[in-house]
């Protein structure tokens, strides 16, 4: 199992997220985070351990292939509440984990279609 581990090297007050004003207040926040440029050595065990030092874990979840099952270096997590998911994002974002930098911001929803089979045959 890997170990997901935060390098001490960064003070947790360090983490500022860029363009991102100090209070959010009016602004609609979800408890919903993305995690970018995971090593593909994290897990869904390690991810959930990781954040619940900054509040309830609802889900954790590294996205893989279908195939293969490997890693695709992000992953989801829901956190208990909007000051938990924000308290991980000032927490974990830019954070070096196994060398390298990840990226905690809110989960935007998905835009689109993407994935899948589309025909481009007439439509009636």
């Amino acid at each position: 199992m890997a170990h997901f581990h935060v390098a001490t090297t960064l003070s947790r007050g360090a983490c500022a997220i860029a363009g991102q004003p100090a209070s959010l207040k009016g602004s609609v926040m979800s408890s919903k985070l993305y995690v970018g440029n995971l090593p593909y050595s994290v897990n869904d065990d390690a991810l959930r351990h990781n954040f619940s030092e900054y509040g309830n874990v609802a889900s954790a979840k590294v996205m893989t292939d279908r195939d293969s099952g490997r890693s695709k270096g992000f992953g989801f997590v829901e956190m208990g509440s909007e000051a938990e998911a924000q308290a991980a994002i000032n927490g974990l974002n830019g954070q070096s984990v196994d060398g390298r930098q990840i990226v905690v911001n809110v989960s935007r929803p998905k835009e689109g279609g993407g994935g899948g089979y589309r025909s481009n045959g007439p439509r009636y």
